[in-house]
């Protein structure tokens, strides 16, 4: 039997828009990509229309979810932060209109455990794609690691987002290993698990060193000749991820969490965040970000569809 198409999903980030066409079992029956929201000039709405225009000439006018930072003041309109304690009903129930067949996800906001505000804006919609797709874990307490730019790590109760912190790793580390003399790669290679694994073990040496009083370690080491320059980019990875899941780790521990830790995100981040996580004894399940990010999304269709109505 031929699927038909229900609505259509879109994750837009800064740099990347991702369409999905879904049917009614959230299954992607073709995609599209586009510019990121940083580059579209404004025309969300046209961008939007181009690619999907084939879409609605097979099928017509489709309903549009969107998350990201299309709701971000970079993007189409900006959307509120909900405060946390948070569920998918209340996602639901606060979507914004920019148009009149196009939604898009709110953020969600925190006043961490340091005291500081904390926001997200695209990883919401991953957190309850998780939770579609992993129904069992609507039940329990768990916390989860989404890796990347700006690395959550999100504590979950019974389907709820109650608290999160964030941490900038992965822009630190390409601002460190662009603009600083602690890499000076002329022909980037592919990371070097064997430095990041010596970065994560010098790290973990010594965990309660400042990270600020670790970091020139990545030139000391290069100078002393137990690096070759291929391999600074790995060490530093190393020291960055360690500390974060340090961080990470104590907010698990403050909210009285064993379990397996959830890592939603690409192949190659949640293997670093896996080996720096195994390097604490802690076991992990792993979830691709993008099909969290979809199964959210339908989520969130369905939950809307049925406050609507």
């Amino acid at each position: 039997m031929k699927s038909i198409p229900l609505f259509i999903a879109g994750d837009w980030g800064t740099s990347n828009l991702r369409l999905f066409l879904v049917d009614e079992s959230g299954a992607a029956l073709e995609e599209r990509t586009g510019p990121g929201a940083a580059e579209v000039g404004g025309a969300f709405a046209a961008e939007l229309a181009a690619l999907s225009a084939e879409w609605v000439s097979r099928h017509g006018a489709l309903p549009a979810t969107l998350c990201g930072m299309v709701g971000s003041n970079l993007g189409w309109m900006q959307t509120k932060a909900l405060p946390c304690p948070v569920d998918i009903g209340q996602i639901a129930a606060n979507l914004s209109m920019p148009a009149p067949t196009v939604r898009i996800v709110p953020g969600l906001s925190c006043r961490n455990r340091y005291g500081a505000s904390d926001y997200m804006r695209g990883e919401e919609t991953q957190i309850f794609g998780a939770l579609k797709l992993k129904p069992g874990e609507s039940r329990l307490r768990r916390l989860l690691c989404l890796p990347g730019t700006h690395t959550k790590w999100v504590v979950v109760e019974a389907g709820v987002v109650s608290e999160f912190v964030s941490a900038p790793t992965g822009e630190l580390y390409r601002i460190l290993h662009d603009h600083s003399v602690l890499v000076r790669e002329l022909h980037p290679t592919p990371l070097d698990i064997s430095a990041f694994e010596q970065g994560l073990a010098a790290f973990n040496a010594h965990p309660h060193a400042q990270l600020l009083h670790r970091l020139f370690e990545t030139r000391g080491r290069q100078l002393g000749g137990e690096l070759a320059p291929a391999q600074a980019a790995g060490f530093l990875s190393g020291l960055l991820i360690a500390s974060d899941v340090a961080g990470g780790l104590k907010l698990g521990e403050a909210a009285g969490i064993d379990a397996p830790i959830v890592i939603i995100g690409t192949a190659s981040l949640r293997t670093l965040y896996g080996r720096a996580l195994a390097a604490h004894g802690r076991k992990v399940e792993e979830l691709d970000g993008a099909l969290a990010a979809l199964a959210g999304l339908h989520a969130v269709q369905q939950r809307w569809s049925l406050e609507k109505f």
